[in-house]
């Protein structure tokens, strides 16, 4: 059972839960593990997102990573892609992300990312805590001439906005968008700068909101995870599109000009039907997770595409990616892997596939997602014994009662049991076309499953 790392690095209250302690524990060990096969004095690259504590954190991360003698360049506020594609460009021995995400301003966390400018796997980051809690610590510091200096370089974002240029620039010149109008909410996170710049040099006309960040409005009522203000935007100004990224930046979803939402799923299905017709969709596969919607596995199939779903968590999606060569993945959160141009999601570059895709077609919005049908879905959390959140598996009468439900779906609905990985809690989702229905058999289904393991 890992003590730190979750489904996407650490992640706490900062300077409390995630003090600089830990931090500096965090760093150090993570550098030896990240660099202990190289014959060099590694270069770790950090970068941040826009809360009031990025720069605490970054401090004690720092003074970790000089400690063992690393190299440290710090980026300063950047999205977490920025720092992935970085990584890979300057060939860095690691790098690490400062970022909660979605989470609100009094969260922090950190995430690493190993030198190909990928997120690191789960027994990188068993070998992490195993080292941080261990007495080998201590041995691991640089004394004298060989501790290690930092340098600050917040220049190397142009090296990001270079990326999109170089990719995009020629293609959006050749459409006519002289009345394409995008409205961008950046939440007040890591891409409130860069996206205004991308969007300028690639001549797209935009307006930004909620791009004014003081520490503690990153995720405020803003973002991908709070579209109202962004739907109601989009309508009043008469835009094509509204985009919505997270607080560090790696993740989009998006709004129609009618204000109705285009989530990941929505997006995959858009983007994945353009790549076939491209002949640019490897092996016809779109990898997803089991937190996908059924009806991206129906559009799937009418499209006469291979959906593949792994555990949820995007790095999971990666790993199915790299392992059978396939070029699009993602989640229904909105983290979309295009691995064509990076190993990680990118709010940016996931927005600048869906204006590709309407302005070559010259569609609208909501005439591209009409080729999927959502299903309604719902979520319930069912509160159970730590100790028994996993005996759902072995009790004859919960099972019976899923199997029950799924053969009266028959196939166009789906029952989803799965116990969450930080709290006493079992997840019930289930998806169907009644929502009245599957809400009550959902309710049902959680309350049995509290009943049995409480």
């Amino acid at each position: 059972m890992r003590r730190y790392f979750g489904t996407d690095g650490i992640r706490r209250i900062a300077n409390t839960e995630l003090s600089p302690e830990l931090v500096y524990k965090v760093a150090k060990a993570g550098a030896y593990v990240l660099s202990k096969h190289t014959d060099h004095t590694p270069t770790i690259l950090i970068g941040r997102d826009t809360r009031i504590s990025g720069t605490l954190i970054e401090s004690a991360m720092t003074a970790g990573f000089l400690s063992y003698g690393a190299k440290v360049i710090s980026l300063g506020v950047i999205p977490t892609p920025g720092v992935a594609y970085l990584t890979k460009k300057l060939k860095a021995d690691a790098s690490v992300v400062i970022s909660a995400s979605h989470n609100t301003y009094e969260f922090n966390g950190v995430k690493y990312f190993s030198n190909k400018g990928m997120k690191i796997p789960d027994n990188i980051e068993e070998e992490i805590e195993e080292i941080m809690d261990s007495e080998k610590l201590s041995i691991f510091t640089a004394v004298g001439d060989k501790i290690g200096i930092s340098e600050v370089r917040t220049d190397l974002i142009d090296e990001y906005i270079y990326f999109f240029r170089k990719n995009f620039e020629e293609e959006f010149e050749k459409y006519n968008n002289n009345d394409f109008v995008v409205a961008i909410d950046t939440a007040n996170g890591a891409t409130s700068w860069v996206a205004d710049k991308v969007f300028t040099v690639l001549g797209i006309k935009h307006y930004i909101i909620n791009n004014e960040p003081n520490g503690i409005n990153i995720n405020n009522n803003c973002g991908s995870t709070h579209l109202d203000t962004l739907k109601k935007y989009v309508v009043d100004h008469k835009c094509n599109l509204g985009i919505a990224y997270d607080g560090d930046g790696d993740r989009c979803l998006a709004v129609d000009e009618k204000g109705n939402e285009i989530d990941g799923d929505k997006i995959m299905a858009i983007i994945s039907k353009y790549m076939k017709e491209k002949g640019k969709l490897n092996k016809n596969t779109v990898v997803a997770t089991v937190m996908s919607n059924l009806g991206l596995k129906k559009y799937a199939e009418k499209n006469n595409i291979d959906l593949i779903q792994t555990k949820v968590g995007d790095r999971y999606v990666l790993e199915e990616m790299l392992k059978h060569g396939y070029n699009l993945g993602g989640e229904q959160s909105g983290h979309i892997i295009f691995l064509d141009y990076n190993p990680t999601g990118d709010g940016i570059l996931t927005s600048l596939m869906l204006i590709r895709v309407m302005l070559e077609e010259r569609k609208k919005a909501s005439e591209l997602c009409s080729i999927i049908d959502i299903y309604p879905q719902v979520l319930i959390n069912a509160k159970v014994s730590v100790e028994k959140k996993y005996d759902y598996e072995q009790d004859k009468e919960i099972l019976e009662n899923i199997k029950k439900l799924e053969e009266e779906f028959n196939g166009n609905g789906r029952v989803l049991i799965r116990p969450s990985g930080t709290e006493p809690l079992v997840r019930v989702m289930i998806e169907g076309e009644d929502l009245d229905y599957i809400t009550k058999r959902a309710q049902d289904l959680a309350n049995l499953i509290e009943q049995k393991l409480k």
